[in-house]
């Protein structure tokens, strides 16, 4: 008698239909098939999400369902313990496997243990697959076995391995269940913002789901990627794939990107160049998630054990005025204004950004990090605090800690007609290129040709720049003697 058990397919961070091993192995075991997302906020090691994460979240699997629904297969939603809730539905159902694509941080370990503790002894298969990065972390090693702490021989690793697995489409068809087990509602799970305007930015900037990321890679390979190499550091340019949340959320897959650059190249269709420096990028992404499968408390503590003894400074004022972008430097405010209207900020603006509060106000890289966490669309458990440890000099293959990036001449050189501040600072649209990197230089004149009054419509600066890299310095001097 033919088995027709079904097979759960849990969807975590790979909502997508195409190029999804967890999907493509449970079709080929000619099963119903039941689609099934969990929303999980209270397990061990599980970080929920962010306010502008979690919108994305929802119209990511609106999307998903979407594409399943026309495949007759509904996307079964439940909120609650990952690991029972499976076991659950397994049961109700009297599933056969459960078929999943592999994670590597804290949370997703815990429940790949717990699930295979609770299924022991049980008549059910587990069936984890990779397909959230290029290489898994046992792949790339060190010739020691161990992993890689500096990207460039990371790198240098990837580009010798087997390239990544050839994408493959999505299934033609599913077998389904005649009955479906019941289902959450997606509207009452309440993950869009209460914020209206806040909505309303993200929903005129993104395009979530599966076809959205394609699109966005489309676009990016057709008028994006030439210059990809400089553009990259320009924020005044769309010169970025803008896939980020894209991939954090699997609506495509890194070896997707990878294969599609590759080929373009080859094809003569983009500079090989270009295609190298933007490859980099996803490889560095891998190199995060390796660091996390390592250090699972990438978010709490730094790679650099020194640093947990560095007099940080301690003022929700100061936090505050950075989180709002009223810190009186024009290159950091924009940065915030767009990550708050947006859900995102350009990458040199992030390090930018970053650096000023870290290290010219001196708070705590874990509070950047939380605020990033809570308000990027492509908030990643890994990326997110690899880049900040980066940043702060604490991490892998970090920036040493007194690279200190001075906002005026980050700004001056990397949007040097002031079209990124204009665009996100309009009170200072009036200033002229010299000034609008740092309007307290700017005469009466200046000030009043443009319409701007410093210290009501802008702020002046919270702190003098070279007076706070000066005791940032002297910070690290001092923890380095009492490592020493």
């Amino acid at each position: 008698m033919t088995d027709c058990r079904p097979v759960i397919v849990w969807f975590t961070r790979d909502l997508r239909l195409s190029d999804n091993d967890a999907l493509r192995m449970a079709t080929e075991l000619d099963r119903p098939i039941l689609p099934v997302y969990v929303l999980d906020d209270e397990s061990d090691g599980v970080r929920p999400l962010g306010a502008a994460a979690r919108w994305w979240l929802h119209h990511s699997l609106a999307a998903l369902g979407d594409a399943l629904h026309a495949k007759r297969a509904p996307l079964v939603l439940r909120r609650g313990l990952t690991v029972p809730v499976l076991m659950a539905l397994a049961r109700e159902t009297g599933a056969a496997a459960i078929h999943w694509t592999r994670g590597h941080g804290p949370g997703d370990r815990a429940l790949e243990a717990g699930l295979v503790k609770a299924a022991a002894g049980q008549d059910l298969t587990l069936s984890p697959s990779s397909g959230r990065l290029l290489f898994e972390p046992e792949a790339i090693r060190t010739g020691q076995g161990g992993r890689y702490r500096v990207f460039s021989p990371f790198w240098r690793a990837c580009q010798a391995a087997s390239p990544p697995p050839t994408s493959l489409p999505a299934p033609d068809r599913l077998i389904t269940l005649h009955q479906g087990p019941a289902c959450d509602t997606l509207a009452g799970w309440d993950l869009l913002p209460r914020t209206p305007d806040w909505a309303g930015g993200l929903r005129e900037t993104w395009q979530p789901g599966e076809d959205g990321a394609k699109a966005a890679l489309t676009a990016f390979l057709d008028e994006g990627i030439d210059g990809y190499a400089e553009g990259r550091d320009r924020p005044d340019r769309d010169g970025t794939s803008r896939l980020s949340p894209h991939l954090a959320f699997g609506e495509i897959s890194p070896r997707q990107v990878w294969h599609a650059v590759r080929g373009a190249a080859d094809r003569g269709d983009i500079p090989a160049g270009e295609a190298q420096a933007f490859l980099r990028q996803i490889a560095w992404r891998d190199f995060a998630h390796h660091t996390l499968y390592e250090a699972p408390d990438l978010a709490r503590y730094p790679l650099d054990r020194r640093f947990t003894a560095f007099p940080w400074r301690r003022s929700h004022e100061a936090l505050s005025a950075w989180q709002q972008g009223r810190t009186g430097f024009p290159i950091v405010d924009a940065g915030m204004r767009e990550l708050w209207r947006t859900g995102f900020m350009h990458n040199r603006v992030r390090m930018i950004a970053a650096s000023f509060l870290i290290k010219d106000m001196m708070l705590p890289w874990q509070a950047g990090e939380a605020w990033f966490w809570d308000t990027l669309v492509d908030a990643c458990p890994a990326n997110n605090p690899h880049n900040w440890q980066w940043v702060a000099g604490c991490g892998t293959d970090s920036a040493p800690f007194f690279r200190i990036f001075n906002p005026v001449t980050q700004g001056r050189r990397f949007d040097s007609d002031g079209a990124y501040v204009r665009h996100w600072l309009p009170e200072l649209a009036g200033l002229p290129n010299a000034r609008i990197h740092a309007p307290w230089e700017a005469t009466e004149t200046e000030l009043h040709e443009a319409g701007l009054r410093l210290g009501e419509a802008y702020p002046r600066p919270v702190l003098d720049h070279a007076a706070a890299r000066r005791r940032a310095l002297a910070a690290f001097e001092a923890i380095k003697e009492r490592s020493a």
